[in-house]
């Protein structure tokens, strides 16, 4: 059974990307595609340069750094020194606070890191919340198999990526200072508490399936 973006993430079918039915590995692999196709879409209420397209409603504070292709939709707001790149896409109302970097990541309404963070190659829902120094990692620096893995349920998956954070579904909340390693799904309105780990990597055997 694969893991459809859109069961986590109600938005996902009214934004830009809701024709894509990818698994959520691919759909962060294929970002910069993704972001591109969007961008020639934008209604005229944003100011576009280059790749990087901002809504007039949106707050860049001087010191922040935006590399394209991103998308930094209406009333958003970005603290100086943060930094995004590699693909990323904030829907309305997002925050990425000060010392924050987004990389390769689609950010739903309302979602905020709050500051010290990094987000890599992830699918953040609505109403999604990290506090301060939590981290969503992207890459098993620590294995020989670099291929990112996950047991959800009763499945082990093999996502054939080697880079893969999260998909957090619609109001989950992370706790300062927690780490969510590679390779995670989490249901809408999951809680992870502050210092903790998760880890959803498959280190006893088990069925694999390939998405």
């Amino acid at each position: 059974m694969p893991v459809v973006v859109a069961e986590y993430v109600v938005r996902w079918t009214t934004s830009p990307f809701g024709q894509v039915a990818d698994a959520p590995w691919r759909i962060t692999l294929d970002a910069p595609t993704h972001l591109t196709n969007a961008l020639a879409k934008l209604p005229a209420d944003y100011d576009v340069i280059d790749d990087v397209a901002v809504h007039r409603t949106a707050i860049i504070e001087p010191g922040a750094i935006i590399k394209g292709p991103a998308i930094v939709g209406p009333r958003c707001f970005v603290a100086a020194s943060a930094y995004l790149r590699g693909g990323v896409f904030m829907d309305e109302d997002c925050i990425v606070g000060p010392g924050a970097e987004l990389k390769t990541t689609f950010m739903f309404k309302g979602s905020k890191l709050a500051h010290f963070n990094f987000v890599g190659d992830s699918i953040l829902g609505a109403g999604v919340n990290l506090e301060a120094g939590s981290i969503i990692a992207n890459y098993r620096n620590e294995l020989d198999d670099k291929v990112i893995r996950l047991r959800l349920g009763d499945r082990v998956i093999d996502t054939g990526v080697e880079k893969f954070g999260a998909l957090m579904g619609d109001g989950t909340r992370v706790g300062a200072n927690a780490v969510i390693a590679p390779g995670a799904v989490f249901a809408k309105d999951a809680r992870v508490g502050r210092m903790s780990l998760v880890d959803q990597y498959p280190f006893a055997n088990g069925p694999t399936i390939r998405r």
